[in-house]
């Protein structure tokens, strides 16, 4: 059995590590320079998504050891703080060198990101104006007095200014402003004073720090401002309280003003902040010697640059992708027959995702449907799914509805579209509180020649019209009632969890998945061990469960090829001799999200293809109801195998999980170049137009 402390990598270290390929992305200059700079706030959104989920929850394992008197314990978690901090800041000075990069880049195409000291009088003139008939009317600063309670009045999405106010030379007060880019662009094009060739951009941080007299005048005396940006995280975990008496979206809506409150556990801040300013801020915000203090560039809140215009030419971002329209679906009259006909499987964002909201439209009033369930675990902020679903209750189907309120920074709409739901007359169930339900099933039951038949369909992503242009994923829609059939029995699990149900082609969460997992790897070690084809692929986006890892090395140790895609963690320490010489993993990040769960065994020559909800975690194998669905169909099996192969021989956007996480592109070598993306993208569209069939 592998050495525990040696073929683990430590999970935050390995997140990071994987947003070092974000950055990567930002620092490639074969990328255009728009979609470079929107890496850049992809990068930063991820970061801080990172210190409320991962940081935080370090942050508490140390104080837990310390009161729980567990010395050893704390002081491993203590030095993984510390490695945690290290590669931040490395990262960080990383950032701002790709940010500077991008920015000089810009000039050279006639885009310019002004500061205050790039403006002329036209400039001033006219952001004055606007500053007066646009901005001003969402300031109110807060000055900062022992009442004010500053940790409490913070909102951990936006950027702040932290005003140092001066009079006779010395501070007498400060007051925070908070940059109002809920309300507007954050990005402001100012209007060509004489040639138009020459494009402006300025942030509104600046706008603001240009007006600080003017929002403060008549109000105090002082004889300047002074004033740097700075952004807070807070510890995005809650408790859910025990009250009998409360609902449970009751009880998560408390939940929630718990998160509103929560202790910081990253202040970033302008490195150029006089060290009194930082003094002040720190004492205000209470932050422990296990906060992460951090500076940087003179703007925070860089995930504001995922929205970064594009001013210039066409070629400044990535040219469209038109969606495929899928032939399977559109050489039928109704989404029914087609499915009928054959499984369909389409994969986001080649395919239209209209191909899923038309399968409920159709579902809302064919006079056959009698009944709709679907689960909600993230939708789009308009969802086409959620009024599909309302107007089947006015044509009057039955309609269940599983809402997962606990979906992480994605409660409170969640919340909401229960009411909305339930109010609409939609049955809404919220599973059990114990099991976060991740699944991605819809299941439409209609009436056929006298009898009761089901359709499913089992996804790799949610049910969200905005994600699917971004994320990769795989829907399979199908009439097979062996597999729908136990798609329904999901939902009655969720509903009635002391009903015992089996599935034999499922693999269910946390009931079977971890169990037929293990039994699939073993046999490709018996195979191995045989003399028979063996070989497993495996796209996930976290690896971390050890169980699942040890199984992994246990068949690379039995001479098992296995070839891994994984975007995020990964805890598994491919190539140590002896261990998992026969384990070699890649991650591609590019201009999609890759998120698809993928497994494929050999099987001695007759692969078994799955696709899954579920990461190799420990909490989706054991804490989460997550459902993986068989690939019957051999034109199906063989078209993920190809897309997966695909992935496999990038030779572009390809970089290499080794011992260390260093994250070097693999070597193209001889081979062409290969971009899978693209490349996947041309494959879909010569099988849409029937070119190989």
């Amino acid at each position: 059995m592998p050495d525990s402390k040696n073929n683990y990598y430590p999970r935050e270290l390995s997140w990071l590590s994987f947003n070092q390929r974000v950055l990567q992305e930002a620092a490639d200059k074969t990328n255009p320079i728009i979609e470079r700079i929107r890496f850049l706030g992809i990068y930063s959104n991820n970061m801080d998504e990172f210190y409320r989920v991962r940081v935080a929850d370090v942050k508490r394992k140390i104080f837990i050891h310390m009161n729980e008197g567990e010395t050893e314990q704390a002081e491993q978690t203590k030095e993984l703080m510390e490695e945690i901090q290290e590669k931040v800041l490395g990262m960080t000075e990383d950032f701002d060198r790709v940010h500077l990069d991008i920015v000089k880049g810009l000039a050279r195409y006639n885009i310019f990101l002004l500061g205050e000291e790039d403006l002329n009088d036209y400039h001033t003139e006219w952001l004055t104006n606007y500053f007066k008939n646009k901005i001003l009317r969402h300031i109110a600063p807060v000055l900062l007095n022992k009442k004010v309670k500053l940790v409490s009045r913070l909102n951990d999405s936006a950027t702040y200014l932290y005003v140092s106010i001066h009079k006779n030379d010395k501070a007498i007060a400060y007051s925070v402003i908070e940059v109002p880019s809920q309300n507007m662009s954050r990005f402001v094009v100012i209007p060509p004073e004489k040639s138009r060739k020459k494009k402006y951009i300025i942030l509104l941080d600046d706008i603001i720090r240009l007006n600080l007299e003017s929002i403060f005048k008549g109000f105090i005396e002082f004889d300047h401002l002074e004033a740097y940006s700075f952004k807070m995280t807070r510890d995005s975990e809650y408790s859910i309280n025990d009250e009998i008496d409360e609902s449970y979206v009751d009880k998560m809506s408390d939940s929630m003003k718990q998160r509103l409150i929560a202790e910081p556990v990253r202040v970033v801040h302008d490195a150029r902040m006089p060290t009194e300013m930082l003094k002040d801020l720190k004492k205000r915000l209470k932050i422990s010697s296990y906060d992460s203090l951090i500076p940087s560039g003179a703007y925070r809140n860089f995930k504001d640059f995922i929205g970064f215009p594009n001013i210039g030419r066409d070629y400044l971002e990535n040219k469209k992708l038109p969606a495929l329209t899928s032939k399977d679906f559109s050489e039928y009259d109704t989404v029914f027959d087609a499915i009928t006909a054959k499984d369909i499987l389409l994969y986001y964002p080649y395919h239209r995702f209209l191909h899923v909201t038309e399968f409920l439209r159709q579902a809302a009033f064919d006079p056959s449907v009698k009944h709709i369930r679907l689960n909600i675990y993230r939708v789009a902020s308009k969802s086409r799914v959620i009024s599909s679903l309302i107007d089947a209750v006015d044509n009057g189907k039955k309609v269940t509805v599983v809402v997962e309120l606990r979906a992480r920074f994605d409660e409170e709409n969640n919340i909401e579209w229960a009411k909305t739901l339930t109010d609409a007359g939609v049955k809404v169930a919220f599973g059990m509180p114990s099991l976060k339900i991740h699944s991605k099933l819809c299941v439409v039951t209609r009436e056929e020649k006298g009898e009761l038949v089901n359709y499913a369909h089992f996804g790799t992503g949610n049910f969200n019209e905005k994600t699917a242009k971004i994320y990769t994923d795989f829907s399979l829609f199908t009439r097979n009632q062996e597999l729908a059939n136990e798609a329904r029995a999901v939902f009655t699990f969720i509903e009635q969890p002391y009903r015992r149900q089996k599935f034999q082609h499922l693999q269910v969460s946390p009931l079977n998945a971890r169990t037929k997992i293990q039994l699939l790897v073993r046999q490709e070690i018996q195979n191995a061990n045989e003399g028979l084809k063996s070989g497993i692929i495996l796209k996930i986006n976290n690896l971390d469960d050890k169980l699942l890892i040890d199984d992994l090395y246990k068949a690379s140790q039995a001479g098992v090829r296995i070839k891994a895609i994984i975007r995020g963690m990964c805890s598994l320490v491919p190539g140590v001799k002896g261990v998992s010489e026969n384990i070699s993993i890649i991650s591609v990040v590019d201009r999609f999200l890759e998120h698809p769960r993928v497994l494929v065994f050999e099987n001695a020559g007759d692969p078994k293809v799955f696709i899954s909800s579920a990461d190799w975690m420990t909490r989706n194998m054991d804490f989460r109801i997550e459902v993986g669905c068989p690939i019957y169909d051999t034109d199906l099996k063989a078209k993920v195998i190809d897309i997966l192969n695909m992935q496999l021989r990038d030779t572009l956007k390809a970089r290499v999980i080794n011992e260390k996480q260093t994250n070097p592109y693999v070597a193209r070598g001889n081979r062409k170049k290969l971009r899978s993306q693209i490349e996947t993208y041309k494959y879909l569209k010569a099988i849409e137009k029937g070119d190989n069939a």
